[in-house]
């Protein structure tokens, strides 16, 4: 009888090296797979439908929301006190420039998470395929229901970053929690959306199980690199295919030294 020796329960030396490593070399392959056309052209889907879905959502939903934050911003006393301060100082009015901001900071995330969503249910799958025959061709597929797995794992995700930021963002006005918070929700977003799909085709689910769990640290910290390169605009385009890639790499290549684990006799 057989089993696979895990010594995730141990202390391992130098594991976050290992990580750091893992983490570095992911972005440096995801890099080279990048340019490749094929995924050049996969940068398209998931920008568009951000890019329509921005379009629609400022066409329906900008009117009637700036009218109820008006309204709202009408009974906040902080606001009033400040905007009545700012105007007596002759300088400019917060109102008119709060409330096109926040209008601007619920709606685009949305369109955001929507491209996101997008490519980790329909662009990965190009992304496992591209990758997998290149680099990874010996690792054997034994994901299970992977398609409703990261449907599900894609609406949840979904759900919880837009119910966040919404809660959080009344924080925004507290220093620095406008920088903070963007950059922790959108590191959220990238680390838990992409992780389960990178993996759910190769990995059995107790593999992935183990392999979430293992490198829980690694995904963040990929979540986070890419939530930061998320603060430059021209990055929109690419980010959600290249995290793909990224986490991809990082998944797979950690499955890859999960199943090269020594085998022993219990």
């Amino acid at each position: 009888m057989t089993a696979l020796r895990t010594d995730f329960d141990t202390p391992q030396p130098g594991r976050f090296s290992r990580s750091a490593a893992g983490v570095g070399l992911a972005f440096k392959r995801a890099l080279v797979s990048q340019c490749h056309p094929t995924m050049l052209f996969a940068v398209l889907m998931p920008f568009l439908i951000a890019l329509v879905g921005a379009f629609l959502l400022l066409w329906l939903f900008w009117t009637p929301l700036t009218d109820w934050l008006r309204v709202e911003a009408s009974h906040w006393d902080f606001v009033n006190r400040t905007d009545e301060w700012l105007v007596a100082m002759g300088l400019f009015s917060l109102k008119i420039y709060l409330v096109p901001v926040v209008a601007a900071a619920i709606l685009l995330p949305v369109s955001g998470i929507l491209g996101l969503a997008i490519a980790a249910v329909f662009v990965m799958p190009l992304v496992l395929r591209h990758v997998g025959h290149r680099e990874y061709a010996g690792l054997a597929v034994q994901g299970k229901h992977s398609t409703a797995v990261s449907v599900w794992n894609a609406v949840w995700v979904s759900a919880a970053f837009a119910a966040g930021w919404l809660l959080t963002l009344p924080l925004w006005l507290v220093p620095p929690m406008a920088l903070i918070l963007p950059i922790f929700w959108w590191a959220f977003a990238f680390s838990r959306m992409m992780r389960v799909d990178a993996i759910v085709e190769h990995a059995s689910p107790a593999e992935r199980r183990l392999l979430i769990q293992r490198h829980n640290g690694g995904f963040w910290v990929i979540g986070l690199i890419c939530s930061l390169l998320n603060l430059l605009p021209p990055a929109w385009i690419i980010l959600p295919v290249f995290s793909a890639l990224v986490n991809a790499h990082y998944g797979l290549e950690a499955l890859k030294r999960l199943r090269e684990e020594r085998v022993i006799d219990v």
